[in-house]
């Protein structure tokens, strides 16, 4: 399996265990919007320069596969915020700029694991695909299930990160990687990306469960009632968020 910079092994792994979160932890009590739209902006822009670290560094030395590796991911992360905001537009009546920074991020999710494999059109392709799985995966996948997921962990890192992960072996070029994808007549390479997206989702919801079930006997997972509807700043730090 083809996996550059840990698309399947960080954010696969890391959504299916929110998943898991979700389910065992239950609703909350009072779910609101985004507390601060500037915040969540700047903290979009941080990750956004720094993912070109994380998928170019995968490379470990300055050549052409980190260069096109840090090219991609610019690619990928425009044009799955774009086609976010696009949809959200039609969809909704207004594009916001929450929207257009989730979908950025589900763009650099889903090149990840394509970075040092694909070239620009297909890093284009995996991000606007990014911006369409991932919205389904913010708003109608979680409606049709019920899951409380705050910060979309599971619409954005597991479904992203699957993506993009299926879709490496579609586009990945052996000039760039070493291995072909289908598009270079290697069909295989899909049928080894399913696979172990399917692998890490089953065996990383299981032991989250256990492991979560574990806490839960220990110490709990939940605080009481009154604390959650007060905020954990105040109650637990002595501290407030403005």
């Amino acid at each position: 399996m083809l996996d550059f910079a840990g698309g399947t092994v960080v954010h696969v792994n890391s959504g299916t265990a929110g998943l898991a979160a979700c389910l065992m932890l239950g609703r909350r009590k009072d779910a609101g919007p985004g507390h601060n739209m500037v915040l969540t902006f700047i903290g979009a822009s941080l990750l956004w320069v720094g993912w070109f670290g994380f998928n170019a560094g995968s490379a470990g030395s300055a050549g052409m596969q980190a260069g096109m590796a840090m090219a991609v991911t610019q690619f990928a992360a425009a044009a799955a915020g774009f086609t976010w905001m696009l949809i959200e537009w039609g969809m909704r009546g207004k594009p916001t700029v929450i929207g257009i920074c989730t979908g950025a991020v589900a763009g650099l999710v889903a090149i990840t694991p394509a970075s040092g494999f694909v070239g620009p059109i297909g890093s284009l392709c995996i991000g606007v695909a990014a911006g369409i799985v991932c919205y389904w995966g913010c708003t109608g996948l979680k409606h049709v299930f019920g899951y409380d997921d705050a910060l979309d962990a599971f619409g954005v890192h597991a479904v992203g990160g699957a993506a993009g992960a299926i879709l490496t072996g579609v586009f990945a070029v052996k000039a760039y990687g070493g291995t072909a994808g289908l598009l270079e007549n290697n069909p295989a390479q899909v049928l080894n990306q399913i696979v172990g997206v399917g692998i890490v989702f089953v065996y990383d919801f299981v032991v989250s469960i256990i492991i979560l079930k574990v806490v839960d006997i220990l110490i709990g997972l939940r605080v009481k009632d009154e604390i959650e509807r007060e905020g954990l700043d105040l109650t637990l730090h002595g501290e407030t968020v403005q």
